[in-house]
C-alpha cells in the first residue's frame, strides 16, 4: 500500500494550478498537441495532461523542462546572466550558513539562579 500523501498547503496547490495552467497555455499557444510537447520534454502523454492540471506527484524538473521549452520565464529565465547570478549568490550564501544544524538541548544550558 503506497504511502497517503501529504496534505499541500493552499498556497503550494494555487501555485501548482498556475504553473499547469501556464504550460497549458503555451502548449496551446505554440500549437503543439500534448503528445508533441510529452515528446519534446521526455515524458508520457499522460504526464503531460498531470502537469496541465498541476498536479503535486509529477517531478519539478518535468514542469521546469515543459515551461523552457513553452518559453515560460521561471526565476527571470528572459535574463540568463540574470538567472546564473542569482545562482552564483546563493550558492555562496549557502558556503556561508552552518554545514549542519544542531538541536537545542535542554540539558545543555543551566542558566536558572
Amino acid at each position: 500500500m503506497p504511502p497517503t500523501p501529504r496534505p499541500l498547503s493552499p498556497t503550494t496547490r494555487q501555485a501548482l494550478q498556475l504553473l499547469g495552467g501556464l504550460i497549458e497555455e503555451g502548449r496551446i499557444r505554440k500549437g503543439w498537441s500534448r503528445e508533441m510537447l510529452a515528446e519534446r520534454v521526455g515524458v508520457g502523454s499522460l504526464t503531460i495532461r498531470r502537469v496541465t492540471r498541476g498536479e503535486p506527484g509529477v517531478a519539478i524538473g518535468t514542469y521546469f523542462e515543459a515551461a523552457a521549452l513553452l518559453d515560460i520565464p521561471l526565476f527571470d529565465q528572459a535574463l540568463p546572466r540574470s538567472l546564473e547570478r542569482e545562482l552564483t549568490r546563493q550558492q555562496e550564501m549557502l558556503r556561508l550558513l552552518p554545514a549542519r544544524i544542531r538541536s537545542p538541548r535542554e540539558d545543555r544550558l543551566d542558566d536558572d539562579f
